[in-house]
């Protein structure tokens, strides 16, 4: 076992904004990149770090809630629950880089990095006048991803988009549902951010291993519209190969029994899956019908789908009187795919998840604690990851990045702080009152 993570060594310049690029950045960050969150005192980046003058209305809001005691002040960009989980493992540095001065130390400080990662609109980079192609003259070997909604050529360049959009233009939105219900019920929650993450993440691991093969930086071209449309293939490839046009099967699964059933309590339920045969019976014979197995109308696979209906009556009869995590265990036990609709509050205390340590305490200066953070998804046996610092505070990291890795002078430094480069709070906003 060794104290330096994979990715010791690797400077990431990161660009990124609301949750597809930060969490590509918690991702490389957790591997031990050092990962240099710019900022800038002139625009505050109200999608990631939150709005820093909330309404006069949000407290005693259910929003009001995304803030540690349900109050945002002093300082809201320090204190919002999204940025305190994506800003892990992360420095801030503040630059304005809509001014010359402040390109020339965004390009000195690309001297100085291995990786750039953006997910604005296509768009952005190109007003700045700080593309790849621009960039690379400063470090022929840097790696650049850019993951807008649609990448960063064909006719929708230029269009914008978060996770709702993308993934209703990547089919998700269509197929997502119960089958009584109009394509505007879809979940809140989208898919597409973290799995656009995720991707650019393996797609800059790639690159940074070629480079280190044959010395060669690259630019990473990446549609999280396209990176969505890999996550449904069956129904592409079904319409593709039949020309069948999938519909949505709310929590359905073609071919077997599959189901969100109701158990005992207040809002309680289990998802499982009967898949085989054998699952059937093991299951018939759990609930007490041995007599289901060999009826003719679910004797098969096909039978069963095609009497899904009666079925589900006959699960829901059977576990609306049972725990589901009674039912979660005794469905397991047998082999049978299942598991309990976990609300939040049960999930910090499920006891797998408590004897993996996914769950990390840790304190932060402006929102207190120690709070339950959710810990790096995966674990490296030689390489232990953790999280290592909390995120940081605006512009938390200026002297170290600008004076030890840009190697700038105190009184460089000093110009940059009158010239409003530097600073950590935003240009003309007062500090709220408590």
């Amino acid at each position: 076992m060794t104290d330096t993570l994979p990715l010791s060594g690797i400077r990431v310049i990161d660009l990124s904004i609301v949750w597809a690029g930060p969490y590509a950045t918690i991702l490389l960050g957790d591997l031990g990149a050092e990962v240099i969150r710019i900022e800038s005192l002139q625009h505050p980046d109200i999608n990631t770090r939150g709005n820093p003058t909330p309404p006069a209305g949000l407290l005693g809001t259910p929003r009001a809630f995304m803030y540690p005691d349900a109050n945002p002040y002093p300082r809201p960009w320090e204190r919002g629950a999204s940025f305190a989980y994506s800003g892990r493992n992360k420095k801030s540095v503040t630059i304005d880089l809509e001014r010359q001065s402040g390109k020339e130390i965004f390009l000195r400080l690309v001297e100085k990095s291995d990786v750039i990662i953006e997910n604005g609109a296509a768009g952005t980079m190109e007003k700045l006048g700080l593309t790849y192609d621009v960039i690379k003259e400063s470090n022929p070997g840097i790696i650049m991803c850019s993951m807008p909604g649609y990448g960063t050529n064909g006719p929708y360049k230029y269009f914008k988009g978060y996770g709702a959009n993308v993934e209703g233009v990547g089919g998700h939105t269509y197929l997502r549902g119960y089958t009584d219900m109009d394509f505007s019920g879809t979940s809140p929650v989208f898919h597409a951010d973290p799995a656009a993450g995720a991707t650019a993440t393996f797609s800059i691991l790639a690159a940074v291993n070629h480079r280190r093969n044959t010395g060669k930086g690259q630019y990473i071209n990446l549609s999280q519209a396209e990176n969505v449309i890999v996550a449904i293939p069956q129904a592409f490839m079904d319409y593709s190969m039949n020309g069948t046009v999938r519909e949505r099967l709310g929590n359905r699964q073609q071919g077997v029994i599959q189901g969100c059933y109701q158990c005992s309590g207040e809002d309680n339920w289990v998802v499982l899956t009967l898949s085989t045969d054998d699952q059937w019976k093991d299951f018939c014979l759990l609930i007490g019908m041995p007599e289901l197995i060999a009826y003719p109308r679910y004797s098969s696979g096909i039978a069963r789908w095609n009497n899904h209906d009666e079925i589900d009556g006959i699960i829901s009869e059977w576990t609306k009187d049972l725990d589901h995590y009674d039912v979660f265990h005794k469905l397991q036990e047998l082999g049978i795919p299942a598991g309990p609709v976990i609300k939040p509050q049960e999930v910090f205390d499920d006891p797998h998840v408590v004897a993996r340590g996914f769950y990390e305490a840790h304190e932060h200066p402006m929102i207190g604690g120690p709070y339950m953070y959710p810990g790096p998804v995966f674990d490296l046996s030689e390489t232990p990851m953790r999280i290592r610092k909390m995120h940081p505070v605006l512009g938390a990291d200026n002297e170290y990045v600008y004076k030890e890795v840009m190697g700038y002078s105190d009184a460089e430094y000093d110009g940059f702080v009158e010239d409003q480069h530097i600073g950590d709070v935003y240009i003309g906003m007062e500090l709220p009152e408590e």
